[in-house]
């Protein structure tokens, strides 16, 4: 990356260039001037002595699996209840609670279940509560925003105590991400204030907006976890959950930091640092029922425009990746031949060209043509914009930024009310997301196609992957469809997040997966500061050159 470029960036996000010493000087400042409110306001997540403390940012709301869609309430859910299935590190469904699964016919899944899991209670798991936990979603009278995934289910029974049967309106061969779903006792009436599971941790109490106390659960069917329990304490400013870090009164955070406060957190070598790939998803929407964007030309144009791994090296810290579509390298359904709109903004300017966009004035101020970009009040966000803008200047595109709070302006998203905007699928597990978000029969309010991109043969494509059970066939036409939608540019991909645990450097932490579920907390332990198994906190990197 060229010296101006770098210093355009380092423009564009107001405070000095992100790795340079100034934004390092200014961020461990006001680290530090901070310590002292810190120690004035107390320990976070004060709890039984022993538990893990783990900052989150925000406190659950519903602790029923089948209706708390918040982040803080799913994470609630990771550790206290156990799912039929689970998924692995390549995004697999694989067996949890459920051993597996069969299919007599394409419209029927039969699902055998360990006889060995227990509730907190003590109560065995059995079918009856599979059942109960499902048709849930079958009651009309039941209110979910989960309810839309299982709107293909006709039926769910009870075959015996350690086999239930799905029934579904038609094959779809994406259903048993449908079962990755925490399975509640049957009959249960206030599992939203005091839930009972079968995970590997038993809630004992919630404080609102301030912790969730979880102990843990010795009869857990995959054996007790490796500490004594977990607090998760809500700790809502970004700066303040860095500053429990070095406080040591929280032992871990997960991804709940900004890459700043990570990168200073790091250099400091006082935390170890956990990167692993992530799920998440950011892009640049585009409406194709816009008269200007509707040409394809200029989408590639502005694809090619956008440096993404500059946003990728100096915005996001490095703790992202390049993306080039929707599924992420780790997804088993992952195209690595999709079209890549490389960094070329000499290009971008030949396609304005050929579109009829030409410049009309060679170096001159005039631009040749105007965009409207819509994004979120959010810091990273608005920075993220600022740099787009001025990447979309160099080829001569002039483009205004217009910022809202997070739900006008996902309003004006859903009514096709933009031109570009910018924002972020979170978890990405599924490749059956790319019929939800590129499929013509799933724009809004039917689903997540808010571009509004239509190709008849990605259809087909997208519907024959969704009726197939064999997985070669599936990854073919998954393949060729993420092939066909790069290529027609209906968003600008931009990075994949990378997973980021920080925590105190006597904390051992598990594996974890890419939709960075706190499961991993089960396998979590503290180590003696001899202990020679644990490998030392990662060492802090030098700051990138420009």
């Amino acid at each position: 990356m060229s010296t101006g470029r770098a210093a355009a960036i380092a423009g564009a996000v107001g405070r000095g260039h992100p790795r340079g010493p100034g934004r390092g000087l200014v961020l461990g400042l006001a680290l530090a001037l901070l310590v002292v409110a810190a120690a004035c306001r107390g320990t976070a997540g004060q709890g039984p002595a022993g538990y893990l403390r783990v900052a989150i940012a925000n406190g659950p709301t519903n602790l029923d699996p089948r209706i708390g869609i918040d982040e803080a309430s799913q994470r609630v859910h990771q550790l206290v209840f156990s799912p039929l299935f689970r998924l692995d590190e390549r995004l697999d469904v694989v067996a949890n609670v459920a051993t597996g699964f069969t299919m007599p016919d394409d419209h029927t899944y039969l699902v055998t279940l360990r006889p060995d899991v227990r509730f907190h209670d003590g109560r065995l798991l059995t079918s009856a509560d599979v059942v109960f936990t499902f048709r849930s979603f079958l009651d009309p009278a039941f209110v979910s925003g989960r309810k839309g995934a299982y709107r293909m289910v006709q039926a769910v029974d009870a075959v015996d105590a350690q086999t239930v049967r799905f029934t579904l309106k038609e094959p779809f061969a994406s259903f048993p991400i449908n079962l990755v779903m925490g399975i509640v006792p049957a009959g249960a009436k206030d599992i939203a204030s005091h839930p009972i599971g079968s995970g590997p941790y038993v809630f004992e109490r919630l404080l609102p907006d301030d912790r969730v106390e979880l102990g843990r659960f010795d009869r857990y069917f995959e054996g007790p976890a490796a500490n004594p329990g977990v607090v998760l304490a809500v700790v809502p400013d970004d700066t303040m959950r860095g500053l429990e870090l070095r406080k040591g009164t929280i032992d871990l955070v997960l991804n709940d930091l900004s890459p700043d406060i990570v990168t200073d957190l790091e250099a400091r070598g006082e935390v170890r640092v956990t990167r692993s790939p992530g799920c998440d998803y950011a892009y640049v929407g585009l409406n194709l029922r816009d008269p200007l964007l509707r040409d394809v030309r200029l989408r590639r144009a502005l694809a090619h425009a956008v440096d993404r791994r500059a946003i990728v090296e100096y915005l996001r810290r490095g703790l992202a990746v390049e993306s080039k579509g929707i599924l992420p390298p780790s997804q088993w359904a992952y195209e690595p031949s999709t079209p890549d709109f490389a960094y070329d903004p000499a290009r971008a300017k030949a396609l304005l060209d050929e579109a009829g966009y030409r410049d009309p004035d060679g170096d001159g101020p005039r631009s040749r043509l105007h965009l409207v970009l819509k994004t979120s009040n959010a810091e990273f966000v608005r920075l993220q914009a600022t740099v787009i803008q001025q990447d979309l200047k160099r080829v001569g595109v002039d483009v205004e930024v217009r910022s809202y709070e997070f739900a006008t302006f996902l309003s004006d998203v859903i009514k096709g009310n933009f031109q570009m905007c910018t924002l972020q699928w979170v978890g990405v597990a599924d490749p059956d997301m790319l019929r939800r978000v590129y499929h013509s029969a799933q724009v809004p309010p039917a689903g997540w196609n808010r571009g509004f991109f239509t190709d008849p043969e990605v259809d087909a494509l997208i519907e024959r992957a969704s009726r197939t059970p064999d997985r070669a066939t599936q990854k073919a036409l998954y393949s060729e469809a993420q092939r066909r939608i790069a290529d027609a540019v209906p968003s600008i991909s931009l990075w994949h997040k990378t997973n980021v645990i920080i925590a105190q450097p006597n904390i051992r932490p598990g594996v974890l997966t890419p939709i960075a579920d706190l499961s991993f907390l089960r396998t979590t332990r503290r180590v003696a500061p001899t202990d020679r198994s644990t490998p030392p906190p990662t060492a802090a990197r030098p700051p990138a050159a420009p």
